[in-house]
């Protein structure tokens, strides 16, 4: 095998390995999309306009925050432990917020010299 036989091999290897990625890549993508709208379908089930309104509002100051509460809403929802009316109102989710901070703020510990 000659040395441009070998190299055109490499080649196209190294073209077959860049094509799975971009489809791996893209169905990756289609997957995340996928769970975004699934998401965003349940949150305007969870809360009132101005519940989401208040959501985003945190997600532009703490998007991870905004993740975590979505993510635990989502479970309180589908385990039925939201209690009430559904949409939430936006006084409702305030509570279910300072309820979160507060469990959040409890883990906190500091360290004293």
């Amino acid at each position: 095998m000659s040395d441009e036989e070998e190299l055109e091999n490499i080649r196209r290897r190294k073209l077959e390995e860049l094509r799975q990625q971009a489809v791996q890549q893209k169905i990756a993508e289609q997957q995340q999309n996928e769970y975004e709208k699934k998401k965003y379908q349940l949150m305007r089930q969870i809360l009132s306009q101005e519940g989401r309104q208040r959501l985003e509002n945190i997600r532009m100051v703490k998007p991870q925050f905004a993740e975590q509460i979505e993510l635990q809403l989502i479970q309180l929802f589908q385990s039925g432990r939201l209690r009430g009316a559904t949409p939430l109102s936006d006084n409702e989710f305030k509570k279910i917020l300072e309820q979160l901070t507060a469990k959040a703020k409890k883990k906190e510990f500091n360290i004293k010299k």
